[in-house]
């Protein structure tokens, strides 16, 4: 076979990501967050635009340093195309064809979320057979995006539900936030989390038909809760701030996986996926175990470290549409709609 380098870059939020693949073995994942949101809050897309820039260039310089290779090894260059922040894409995608143009390679346009369901198919080794058989149900939730996705290949993907208003990571980062816990959220949350009662409070959980999803609701049902609390008693929420935060966590999983459920009876398919980077949280983490035990589900649960934006996911869409030379011009345009391309 031939040796295959892919060079992956992800940027289509505030992590600047860059991997390198030696055919469908991942080599180096090497990754640069940014600090200055947290005081905003959120992220801010000016800010993360120019951090990208400043970090793009060292983090490939490192990941191809990891891998061992040269940068005149590589097969092709595989880059985040969108959805994301415009700002963000645009310092990838021009990364990447400036990069590929240089060195007279081809480049590949990767669908971010087509790269979360995919991380299931990272290989460190050559002896990793942990990804799922295809057909299979994943469940992506993410800060921008909460679907359930009928995967029957690398490039057939169905969307069978999906957020019709808010994302469920994006509904705990807002609670966070009017907790003030800081920014990001979900990582807060999940750790006051396992240190609360799941039962102690109740929030409204919204009744949408189908297999889509509602968490606007979610997000007035806790704020209007939380003024009265707080006016009734000011210490409130840091009184209770693990119960709370555990009867948030409880109540977004209860919803998620209420949904899911329904998609593997209607599909008949019982091997279930999770990936985005609310897949990193332990509440859902343990639902899916508790499904699997309950309902005789096979579940692929990924790293830690694939569950948020990494350049590796979009390294391995990268490595498949090289094998069928599925390859994109040097005027493709970065796009921000969520959608499957």
């Amino acid at each position: 076979m031939k040796d295959i380098y892919i060079l992956g870059i992800e940027s289509s939020c505030d992590d600047t990501s860059a991997a390198v693949l030696h055919n469908d073995i991942l080599l180096s994942n090497v990754t640069a967050s940014q600090k200055v949101h947290e005081s905003y809050g959120g992220v801010v897309p000016e800010l993360a635009s120019r951090a990208h820039q400043q970090n793009v260039v060292p983090v490939v310089h490192e990941a191809l340093r990891q891998a061992g290779i040269a940068k005149e090894q590589l097969s092709a260059i595989a880059f985040t195309r969108g959805p994301g922040l415009m700002g963000s894409l645009l310092v990838g995608v021009n990364f990447a064809k400036g990069f590929a143009r240089s060195l007279g390679i081809p480049m590949i346009d990767v669908n971010h979320l087509q790269g979360h369901v995919m991380a299931h198919f990272i290989r460190e080794s050559a002896d990793d057979q942990s990804a799922p058989p295809l057909p299979f149900i994943c469940l992506l939730v993410s800060g921008g995006n909460s679907q359930i996705v009928l995967v029957k290949a690398y490039n057939d993907m169905e969307i069978l539900g999906q957020t019709i208003d808010d994302a469920a990571g994006e509904a705990i980062d807002k609670c966070s936030k009017v907790m003030g816990l800081g920014y990001p959220g979900g990582p807060i949350i999940d750790r006051l989390a396992r240190q609360g009662n799941p039962k102690a409070f109740q929030f409204a959980e919204p009744h949408i038909p189908g297999l889509d999803y509602s968490f606007s609701g979610l997000k007035t049902s806790f704020l209007y809760n939380l003024r009265k609390w707080v006016a009734d008693d000011p210490d409130f929420v840091e009184h209770n701030k693990a119960d709370i935060a555990a009867s948030l966590e409880w109540t977004i999983v209860d919803i998620l996986m209420k949904k899911l459920k329904l998609a593997v009876k209607q599909t008949g398919i019982k091997h279930v996926a999770v990936a985005g980077g609310v897949s990193a949280n332990n509440g859902l983490r343990n639902a899916f175990h508790d499904y699997a035990r309950r309902y005789g589900w096979t579940v692929y649960i990924p790293k830690f470290s694939y569950t948020t934006d990494n350049a590796a996911m979009i390294g391995m869409v990268g490595y498949y549409k090289y094998l069928d030379g599925q390859f994109c011009d040097i005027d493709a345009p970065a796009f921000s709609k969520v959608t499957f391309k």
